[in-house]
């Protein structure tokens, strides 16, 4: 099989799969999902490493420095709203 295809139908799998899990999930259960899927957003960022280091051809750095970026941003903006998510339940305690 071509390993463009195979690639394409991992995508759409993963499409699928990800909408279905989503949606499926209750409210109450949404913060761990999205500190779940920062997490998993972070092992792109490793592999968004490997796709930019030297020894591949200039579009598949361009593509992984791209990657890189995107993905960093993703993970620190993500923990960033989730750590201010979970603030929200600490309850207020006063600062001396």
């Amino acid at each position: 099989m071509d390993p463009l295809m195979a690639a394409l139908i991992l995508f759409v799998l993963a499409l699928i799969i990800g909408f279905e899990v989503v949606t499926k999930v209750p409210p109450i259960l949404h913060t761990p999902l999205v500190v779940a899927s920062h997490a998993m957003a972070a092992i792109m960022v490793v592999s968004a490493i490997e796709a930019a280091g030297t020894g591949n051809t200039l579009s598949a750095r361009i593509l992984g420095f791209s990657a890189l970026l995107l993905g960093t941003v993703n993970v620190v903006g993500g923990y960033l709203i989730a750590d201010r998510m979970l603030s929200m339940f600490k309850g207020n305690k006063k600062k001396k």
